[in-house]
């Protein structure tokens, strides 16, 4: 049976993220959802482009929660699982997230005054058949100095933030364009979360 064609009332969901702002964005859509964080490996391999490396992450933390969670990949699962994760590019560089204040700044330095691109893929996955979406959002920022820098720190915001930095948080002050999806910047796409959900009627809209 494909997954499409199971009914509502036989299929849970599954967050596998500890991100409270994809809590929240899930929560937005009026879903009821469990959650579940995964212990895995972010490490980025030699020569993996932006887009293959993100996407893989998504769907090695779908398949890890499979894992934890003990959710058989056959036709009679009741789990669906959704994982997503979101890095910030700028050419061939990729930012996670801030390791301390100094890394925070280099990585503000590259992009104050420039562009970027935020990149979230979205794996859904149920009966161990994953389907992602990748999205990716052009963000330009304005010039960025110094002092903005130390007080933007000092509020404790960038520390867990791909990038250094919440576009929803204080740090929207520094934003001077954004072009495409504004939640996928906050870190889950809504609109293409919504299609994967509408294929195994989990849709709110």
């Amino acid at each position: 049976m494909a997954s499409s064609d199971l009914p509502t009332s036989t299929l849970s969901l599954v967050l596998a993220s500890a991100s409270p702002r994809r809590r929240e964005l899930l929560t937005s859509m009026g879903l009821d959802f469990s959650v579940h964080s995964t212990n895995t490996d972010e490490s980025r391999t030699e020569g993996e482009a932006p887009e293959d490396f993100v996407v893989r992450l998504a769907r090695d933390k779908a398949a890890q929660a499979a894992i934890d969670l003990k959710i058989p990949s056959t036709s009679l699962t009741t789990t669906a699982i959704l994982a997503a994760d979101t890095i910030v590019v700028q050419g061939d560089r990729v930012f996670g997230k801030p390791r301390d204040y100094e890394h925070a700044t280099r990585i503000w330095s590259a992009l104050s005054a420039s562009k970027h691109q935020v990149m979230t893929a979205v794996c859904l996955m149920v009966s161990g058949k994953p389907q992602v979406k990748l999205v990716i959002t052009d963000v330009e920022f304005g010039r960025v100095t110094e002092a903005q820098m130390q007080r933007y720190w000092a509020t404790g915001e960038p520390t867990d933030k791909a990038g250094a930095y919440a576009i929803q948080g204080f740090a929207s002050a520094w934003v001077k364009l954004i072009n495409g999806s504004y939640s996928n910047v906050v870190g889950l796409p809504l609109r293409e979360v919504n299609q994967l959900l509408t294929d195994i009627n989990l849709n709110w809209l």
